[in-house]
């Protein structure tokens, strides 16, 4: 794979000038005015705090759920379905590990034409290992998390080169999770912003080695990932896909959960129409024997939503990120500011990253074909002589 990090040629030196004016531009915040798009009252906010949480891994979940709402069933199911097709909630869905599936995944930072980066991002898209995308206000302004299977002709690094010699990319930073602190995007419905800049519980470091798991495993992550439809015992289908009772089923996803390829079954918010109008990606330039530490301490903070560590470069000095989601620009600063001010890393030790566009925001689908056909469009060398993937291939 060619050097994906900024070059230094006469040609580009030349140019930076022209290089400087493009930059100029900076994409406008958006903020949702009035809240959620639609109304929202305090049933609802609970609702989507505990769906949020945990959707119980139970025959019937709705019960469950309705009576730590203390709502009666039907009008739980009812206010489910509502927030569902008010694209309110995304989807509720399983939750699995990307690397303890075995799957390679990763950050990127991209320095792409700020006056026209929708043709790259829509590029970037176009890869099903893509599960989010932004513009944001900084000199590398495309930011992507990327993921291929294990049987990847290309891995990484090779859809890396694919991809910015598509796109057409400057420079890009690869940003490898190094330790993860935090990954839980629960978005806090019912406090404030003193809510939000709370301390909560600090979870230890996530591990993130490849787990062990057969082709059941993949049976049933096919079966069962994707948007769950709200029925009384919406964990039935998929159970009768693999041949088990739902007890069973179940009881397999609970071994899942042990084994940490599942986290969690939960409700997933669109958050800007749920009311949370921006997110700020907050870095912070932490002395490497103090990152474990200020690293597990930043992850408590409520509104956090992903904390890690990740490698530094000469021109980008951060080594941990940290994602704060608010009702505003302002309630975003004001955790991170407490977040700052709790750790004394100001000026030169900090910045924040805001996103003016999302071009993507999905979960991705594992052991599915997508990601091969992909390879073999952009990179048929890589398959010379190969038969193709059955359909169930990834």
């Amino acid at each position: 794979m060619s050097e994906l990090t900024e070059t230094d040629t006469a040609e580009e030196n030349g140019a930076a000038g022209e290089g400087e004016r493009r930059r100029a531009a900076r994409p406008k915040l958006r903020t949702r005015k009035g809240g959620a798009a639609i109304p929202l009252d305090d049933t609802d906010r609970r609702l989507m705090n505990l769906m949020q949480s945990e959707f119980p891994l139970d025959p019937e979940p709705y019960e469950r759920l309705a009576a730590a709402a203390e709502l009666p069933v039907g009008e739980l199911m009812e206010r489910t379905q509502r927030l569902l097709d008010g694209r309110i909630i995304r989807e509720i869905t399983p939750i699995f590990d990307t690397r303890a599936l075995g799957y390679s995944s990763m950050l990127v930072a991209a320095k792409v034409d700020p006056e026209f980066p929708h043709r790259p991002a829509k590029i970037i898209n176009a890869h099903p290992g893509v599960s989010h995308n932004y513009l944001r206000d900084h000199e590398f302004n495309l930011w992507f998390t990327i993921a291929t299977p294990p049987d990847s002709r290309l891995g990484l690094d090779g859809t890396l080169e694919v991809l910015q010699r598509l796109t057409g990319a400057e420079s890009i930073r690869q940003l490898p999770t190094l330790t993860m602190f935090k990954i839980n995007m629960n978005l806090e419905m019912e406090g404030g912003t003193d809510a939000l800049a709370a301390k909560v519980e600090a979870v230890p470091p996530r591990e993130l080695e490849p787990q062990p798991y057969d082709d059941f495993d993949i049976a049933v992550i096919r079966a069962i990932q994707g948007p769950m439809e709200v029925t009384q015992r919406p964990y039935d289908a998929a159970a009768a896909e693999v041949g088990l009772d739902t007890e069973a089923l179940l009881a397999h996803l609970e071994g899942m959960t042990e084994r940490k390829i599942l986290r969690r079954v939960a409700a997933i918010l669109f958050h800007r129409r749920a009311g949370f109008s921006a997110n700020g990606m907050g870095v912070w330039k932490v002395a490497p024997d103090d990152v474990e530490e200020i690293g597990g301490r930043m992850a408590a903070v409520r509104g956090i939503s992903h904390c890690y560590q990740r490698p530094t470069y000469e021109d980008w000095p951060y080594s941990v990120f940290t994602m704060a989601h608010g009702r505003s620009k302002e309630e975003c600063d004001a955790v991170l500011q407490s977040i700052a001010d709790e750790h004394g890393l100001h000026g030169e030790d900090r910045a924040v990253l805001y996103s003016s566009t999302e071009f993507k925001k999905i979960r991705l689908r594992y052991f599915t074909p997508d990601y091969e056909a992909w390879e073999r469009e952009h990179a048929p060398e890589a398959f010379a002589g190969a038969p193709a993937a059955g359909a169930g291939g990834s």
